[in-house]
């Protein structure tokens, strides 16, 4: 059982793993060994996740998920199958974490007086240094 937050628990049944060939360091272990770990999560057939949830996740991690709604999650760094297994869960949880949470509200704001004042005596001034940069005289 993996928790991502409270309320939120994804069983391991539901996680499945692809095994290759790793192009991290390794020296020889690298042509004899199947160290890079692929986590696969179907969002659209979780038990553990409600539909509000499979669509936030859909929308937030579009980039992961496949058409048939399968997220991948690679992992390569390590030299061991075991390490790069425990990394591609830990990122696969953080990245659920981060898509579950709610973004606070964004309301607009105005710009303060003194800040617009400012910007517009730095409009006439510059107009001004351009206004006289070509002045020229003629007697």
């Amino acid at each position: 059982m993996i928790e991502i937050r409270p309320g939120v628990v994804i069983d391991d049944s539901e996680l499945s793993y692809e095994f290759a060939r790793s192009s991290g360091p390794g020296g020889q272990n690298v042509n004899k060994v199947n160290t890079r770990v692929t986590l696969l999560f179907d969002v659209n057939a979780s038990a553990a996740l409600n539909e509000h949830q499979k669509g936030l996740v859909h929308r937030r991690l579009a980039t992961r998920i496949n058409k048939l709604g399968v997220m991948r999650v690679t992992c390569q760094a390590g030299r061991s199958q075991l390490k790069n297994k425990e990394d591609a869960i830990s990122r696969f949880v953080e990245l659920l974490r981060q898509a579950l949470t709610e973004q606070p509200k964004r309301f607009d704001t105005k710009v303060p007086f003194g800040e617009r004042k400012k910007r517009l005596e730095n409009k006439k001034r510059t107009g001004e240094i351009k206004r006289t940069r070509n002045v020229r005289e003629f007697d």
